[in-house]
């Protein structure tokens, strides 16, 4: 199997990633720190570093240290597509990684296994021409405007970081 097709990084860190960047994307002057984008999503602040990490790393986001720390879009909300965060995420899709894991090593898993590939390369591909469709400044139009320090209006039912 080639795990590079696939990809490393579980599907959760896309949909993770794409809300963090909507609401930095509300934001663009300032830098929001993860521990406050983690309390607003509801997800673990580790888990959230790594992917802002990762981002950064891709190019999509920069860090500030200090005091006023935190991160922010190195681009213009409506210039990122879906599928450029997709590509710097490698996205484990676990159909491609789990059907490919199913043939053996014989004459026929092996043909199955390249039938396989042609398939999934497939819907990469039409999965990535879906999210080129897509930006971040797109989705942050449709989501609810995002108030408040650092543009985070936390809900009602959470307390706000620091309380």
């Amino acid at each position: 199997m080639k795990s590079e097709k696939c990809g490393s990084h579980h599907p959760k860190w896309f949909g993770l990633a794409l809300q963090a960047l909507v609401i930095l994307s509300k934001d663009r002057i300032q830098t929001c720190p993860s521990a406050e984008l983690a309390v607003y999503l509801q997800s673990e602040a580790t888990l959230l570093r790594r992917i802002l990490a990762t981002l950064a790393k891709g190019g999509i986001l920069e860090t500030r240290e200090g005091r006023d720390g935190g991160y922010r879009l190195r681009k213009d909300p409506y210039d990122l597509t879906l599928a450029e965060v997709y590509r710097v995420l490698q996205v484990g899709d676990p159909l491609c990684m789990g059907i490919q894991e199913t043939t053996g090593n014989h004459r026929f898993g092996l043909e199955m296994n390249a039938i396989f590939s042609d398939i999934t390369a497939e819907m990469d591909r039409s999965l990535l021409g879906v999210l080129n469709n897509y930006t971040v400044g797109q989705i942050a139009e449709r989501a609810h405007d995002c108030k408040g320090k650092h543009g985070i209006d936390t809900a009602p039912d959470m307390e706000k970081p620091g309380s």
